[in-house]
């Protein structure tokens, strides 16, 4: 029986590392990471607030984020657990952005960028780009 315990949790975790891992075969606007740092250019905000993979489409703040092309966008985990951003579509993957942690990405082009957490998939945002 305990055999079957450690297969379970090996399981658990070889998924648990594939959810971070997240990519789309997809095409769609490419989004570009921005480099590591401050960003240079027009930036905007998004906080992910206590209990959000509750909050469905409240879960960033905010939901619906509108900016003009150019803009690094940073999600900042304001929570007590882990959460990530990714993209619905071939775009950003955050990987776990621990509670009070950070991600950055830049927005290159023109488009609507609907994503989600990864970990909790009712947690849905849109970023319109302008």
């Amino acid at each position: 029986m305990h055999a079957r315990s450690l297969i379970f949790a090996s399981a658990l975790l070889a998924l648990a590392a594939g959810c971070s891992d997240y990519s789309s075969p997809t095409p769609g606007p490419s989004v570009t990471p921005s480099p590591g740092g401050a960003p240079s250019g027009p930036s905007s905000a998004v906080t992910i607030p206590m209990g959000a993979s509750a909050l469905g489409r409240a879960a960033y703040n905010p939901g619906d984020l509108t900016i003009a092309v150019g803009t690094t966008v940073t999600w900042t985990n304001a929570d007590v657990v882990s959460h990530t951003s990714t993209s619905d579509a071939t775009g950003w993957n955050s990987g776990v952005i621990a509670p009070g942690g950070q991600f950055s990405f830049g927005f290159p082009a023109a488009g609507t960028f609907s994503y989600h957490c990864a970990i909790h998939p009712g947690m849905v945002g849109t970023v319109v780009v302008r």
